[in-house]
C-alpha cells in the first residue's frame, strides 16, 4: 500500500461526501484552507479505499457521535483491510436544519432522507413536524439534501452548509432532539511516522480475543496494571467468525510512552490479534489523568536496568 514519505505532509484528502457534508466542515477546521485538494468520496468504504489505493494520502471519516455512539462502517472499515492509522482526531458541534426546496410548505413533505444517525438524532422532532412521514436512509447528510434538489425526496436533515450548497430553503433549524450533540472525526492515514507525544494523547486500536473465560478482563488488566486509563472500549462482531468479537480501545498516552508500549506489548501476547491504529494529539478538551510515579517512564526505565543487572549476575 503507498504511503507518505517520512518528514512529508499528505496534500490529497479524501472526505465523507457528496460537498456539504459535516466531515467536509471537520477537514476545512483541519486542514488550513488552500492547503492540498479534497475529494468528496460516496461512503466510508469509499474514502478509507482511496487512502488504501494511494488515490489521496489521507482521509477524514465519522468515527463516533455523543448521543449516537460510534459510526460502524468507520470501526469495520479501521479493523479489516490493509493497515491504516489515526493520525488527528477532530470533535465537531453538528446542528440540523430540516431543508427543502424553495417554495416548498411543511404540510407538503411526504418524504424525508438523511444519514441514520442524523435521523436517530432527530426522531422526535421529525415525528412531531412530519407525522407518518417514514424517514429515508441516505450515505451522508449531504447526499440527502442533493436528493432533495434533484426532486428524487422531499425534505432532508442536514447542515445548513449544505442547504446553502445544494440551493435549498431551511423549513426548521436546529432540530436536534438533544441540542449540543459533537461528532468525533478522524484523520487517518497509511502506516508511517507517527506525529511526536504532546504528553496529552490519545492511542486506538483493536484486540480480537479468544473464546474463554477472562479474555476481557486479561485484556483490562493489562492497562489497569501500569496506570493507563481508557477513554472508550466497545465490542463488534467479527463478520467473518460467528460468535467472536474484537474491541475497538482508546487509551489515554502515546506509544512512545513506556507505560502504554509495554501494554500493547502484552496485549500482543495474550490476544489472538492486535491491530494499532495510531497514538495522536487529544482534542477533545481534556487533559490526561496523572501518571502514578510507579507508572512513569523513569520508573520503567529503572525497572529494565535493575533485570539487565539481574540477568548479568550484577546484584
Amino acid at each position: 500500500m503507498p504511503g507518505i514519505q517520512p518528514g512529508t505532509s499528505p496534500t490529497r484528502f479524501a472526505y465523507l461526501g457528496p460537498e456539504g457534508t459535516f466531515a467536509e466542515a471537520a477537514l476545512s477546521s483541519a486542514v488550513a484552507t488552500g492547503e492540498g485538494t479534497r475529494t468528496p468520496r460516496p461512503g466510508v468504504p469509499a474514502v478509507l479505499a482511496a487512502v488504501r489505493s494511494g488515490e489521496a494520502d489521507a482521509a477524514l471519516v465519522p468515527l463516533e457521535n455523543s448521543v449516537e455512539g460510534s459510526v460502524p462502517a468507520t470501526m469495520d472499515g479501521l479493523a479489516d483491510g490493509d493497515p491504516l492509522v489515526i493520525t488527528r482526531e477532530v470533535f465537531l458541534p453538528v446542528a440540523f436544519a430540516l431543508a427543502v426546496r424553495p417554495g416548498t410548505e411543511l404540510g407538503a413533505v411526504r418524504s424525508v432522507a438523511s444519514h441514520p444517525h442524523a435521523l436517530a438524532q432527530t426522531a422526535r422532532r421529525l415525528a412531531e413536524l412530519l407525522p407518518g412521514t417514514t424517514p429515508l436512509p441516505t450515505t451522508s447528510t449531504a447526499a440527502a439534501a442533493e436528493a432533495v434538489a434533484a426532486g428524487e425526496v422531499d425534505a432532508a436533515v442536514c447542515a445548513a452548509i449544505a442547504a446553502e450548497r445544494y440551493g435549498l430553503e431551511c423549513l426548521e433549524q436546529d432540530i436536534a432532539d438533544t441540542p449540543g450533540a459533537v461528532t468525533r472525526f478522524v484523520l487517518v492515514a497509511p502506516p508511517g511516522e507517527l506525529p511526536a507525544p504532546t504528553g496529552n494523547d490519545k492511542t486506538s486500536l483493536v484486540a480480537v480475543v479468544t473464546d474463554r473465560t477472562g479474555a476481557l478482563l486479561d485484556v483490562l488488566r493489562e492497562f489497569a496494571v501500569r496506570g493507563i486509563s481508557l477513554t472508550r472500549i466497545e465490542s463488534r462482531p467479527l463478520r467473518e467468525r460467528l460468535w467472536v468479537y474484537s474491541f475497538s480501545l482508546d487509551c489515554e498516552g502515546h506509544v512512545a510512552d513506556a507505560r502504554v508500549g509495554e501494554a500493547l506489548a502484552a496485549l500482543h501476547r495474550v490476544c489472538e490479534e492486535v491491530r494499532f491504529l495510531g497514538s495522536y494529539p487529544r482534542a477533545d478538551g481534556r487533559e490526561n489523568r496523572v501518571v502514578p510515579a510507579e507508572s512513569g517512564d523513569a520508573s520503567f526505565a529503572e525497572a529494565e536496568a535493575w533485570l539487565a543487572r539481574v540477568r548479568a549476575g550484577r546484584l
